[in-house]
């Protein structure tokens, strides 16, 4: 499967705002996902991530989970539909763990939009920081 592109000058698909403006893609999440930089922070990563399950891209999603957690592979659903995000929480814990709460919403090629609402941990390690795990709250 080819994975999908996005211009440096288009919305990030994370929907960070500049004020009140949508950042570019180039200096958003694309500076992680085709760039050799890493994520700040673990809000910059789980905002990158949720841009690479738009542009369908596995190899970053698995390069940015922690080991203890990543699977085999990441599949994607054909058709999917990502529709926004919301971040709700973003908490350092100590120097090396945060949480960041989001909604993610999508809509599949049949049926009504989902709303995915997690808490996820990460963990930095080497000077990078990793996805570990989320818990699911209700919607």
């Amino acid at each position: 499967m080819a994975m999908k592109t996005l211009a440096a000058t288009a919305p990030c698909p994370c929907a960070r705002l500049v004020g009140r403006k949508p950042q570019n893609y180039g200096q958003c999440c694309g500076r992680f996902l085709d760039g050799d930089q890493s994520a700040p922070d673990a809000e910059s990563l789980m905002r990158s991530r949720y841009s690479a399950f738009v542009l369908e891209r596995e190899a970053y999603l698995l390069q940015t989970w922690h080991p203890s957690q990543r699977p085999v592979t990441v599949e994607f659903e054909p058709g999917v539909k990502w529709l926004g995000l919301e971040v709700r929480d973003a908490v350092l814990t100590d120097a090396t763990h945060a949480e960041v709460e989001f909604v993610a919403r999508q809509k599949p090629t049949s049926g009504a939009a989902i709303r995915l609402h997690e808490r996820s941990r990460f963990v930095q390690e080497g000077g990078r920081w990793l996805y570990v795990d989320g818990d699911l709250r209700g919607a």
